[in-house]
């Protein structure tokens, strides 16, 4: 068999970004979130609740199932990296947690309109949401060998862009010929395709089977072009990948810049994660948007993104993953003091006159700023992550990069509960995450550039 070049296997590589990224623009933002909002706020409705109370408990509903996605994800996935790198095996984990993708995404099929399945539909995302973030510690870890120091940056940043632009174009098919309003028809006035049925919302379900699709079919270069090493360097057994993950985590506080950064990416990642999975829920209740346009939303702030990140991934390259981490950190705090002090009918107390679109605009320009913004700082975490990780260990060192993301996974989506329920406004509830990109910041101050 003739041995696959270099070329092709980044080419593998990056293409996990663009099978996976619909998870994320489809499911947790634009589509999937903002139709389970949507659905169980009018269930609670149905029930008497009054509306705002109603929008309220169905955003904390959403931020609890999150919440606890979150925690099981922290707690397992350096475990995982640790195993993983011992046995020199990450293939068969990727098909592994492939399965798990492809069943949760399909299954939120049946997500139904009145919203009487709603626990057993968050379980189902549960279960894609690990399958995707598990397969990330396995991406994330091969990034240093197929690339340079130097390099790293600019490869992490064209990957994300190439997710983004597969994101983008997932969204476009879905808004034109599944997705439906309220009154049953896409973007462009026709009925969804597929004889699926507007008034039930199938149009709207399809975008877990089609999620569920597309990665199917654009992971084929991934598993056709990047393989394990043959034969395996194998490193030792499970109880020695565990004893190797505790003496990791005991250094983790001697190693001051690799403690501050996974203590500061800890807690503006989860700022951001809280920004993408709540977003499309503010749009939807605060400014009631429906499906359609938070897609339309969607595909500017996805457009955004990809060139934003590329860009990011070339300034990464320069300048190094640091500063496009701060300076990105900046604009999310701006985004979110714009967000919680706009309504349909006033800014910051100001009141906008009837039928005013300068909340939609904004919203529109907010978009393009979480796209461009947050996906350049993705890019350029892998890239920080990765000049600190063990080269002898790289999917540990992801594994606890992952815990680093997830292990406050509850803070953000809590803290917005919280507060959404203290204030009974989805708009004010999302005033805590200003918080916690404020605190990454003050921590960024001890990472070291170059990493450690």
């Amino acid at each position: 068999m003739a041995e696959i070049s270099a070329r092709k296997r980044v080419w593998g590589w990056m293409m996990f970004d663009w099978a996976t990224q619909p998870f994320y623009t489809l499911l947790l933002t634009f589509i999937f979130a903002p139709y389970f909002g949507a659905v169980v706020a009018e269930m609670y409705m149905n029930r008497g609740v009054a509306e705002e109370l109603a929008e309220a408990q169905a955003q904390s509903m959403w931020g609890l199932g999150l919440t606890v996605i979150g925690l099981f994800i922290a707690f397992t996935a350096p475990v995982l990296g640790a195993i993983a790198d011992t046995r020199d095996r990450r293939i068969p984990w990727m098909i592994l947690f492939s399965i798990f993708y492809v069943v949760g995404t399909y299954a939120l099929w049946w997500m139904v309109p009145d919203a009487s399945n709603m626990v057993t539909m968050l379980f189902a995302f549960g279960i894609a949401m690990v399958g995707a973030e598990y397969m990330l510690v396995f991406i994330n870890a091969l990034l240093p060998s197929l690339a340079s120091h130097d390099e790293m940056g600019d490869l992490s940043g064209s990957g994300f862009a190439l997710g983004y632009a597969g994101g983008v174009l997932a969204l476009i098919i879905m808004l034109l010929l599944f997705a439906d309003n309220d009154n049953g028809k896409t973007l462009i006035g026709l009925d969804p395709l597929l004889d699926l049925n507007g008034a039930e919302r199938e149009g709207t379900r399809s975008v877990g089977p089609f999620v569920a699709i597309w990665f199917l079919i654009f992971m084929v270069p991934f598993f056709a072009w990047v393989k394990d090493n043959k034969p395996p360097n194998i490193k030792g057994n499970t109880a020695d990948a565990l004893s190797g993950l505790m003496r990791s985590i005991r250094n983790v506080v001697k190693q001051p810049s690799l403690f501050a950064y996974l203590g500061s990416s800890m807690f503006y990642r989860d700022a951001l994660n809280a920004i993408y999975g709540f977003g499309g829920i503010y749009a939807a209740t605060v400014l009631d948007w429906e499906i359609t346009q938070i897609g339309v939303f969607g595909i500017v702030a996805a457009i955004s993104a990809t060139i934003f990140t590329w860009v990011g991934g070339k300034a990464d390259k320069r300048f190094g993953p640091k500063p496009v981490i701060i300076g990105n950190v900046w604009l999310m705090i701006l985004v979110c003091t714009i967000i919680v002090g706009m309504t349909r009918e006033s800014f910051y107390g100001i009141a906008l006159s009837d039928g005013s679109n300068l909340p939609d605009i904004t919203m529109y320009v907010i978009g393009c700023v979480i796209g461009g913004g947050g996906g350049a700082m993705q890019g350029a975490s892998r890239t920080m992550m990765a000049r600190h990780a063990d080269p002898d260990r790289p999917t540990e060192a992801f594994g606890l990069y992952a815990f680093s993301g997830k292990a406050t996974a509850f803070l953000a989506p809590a803290l917005i509960t919280i507060f959404t329920t203290l204030t009974q406004s989805t708009r004010l509830g999302l005033t805590p995450v200003i918080g916690l990109f404020i605190i990454a910041l003050i921590l960024l101050r001890w990472v070291h550039p170059k990493g450690q």
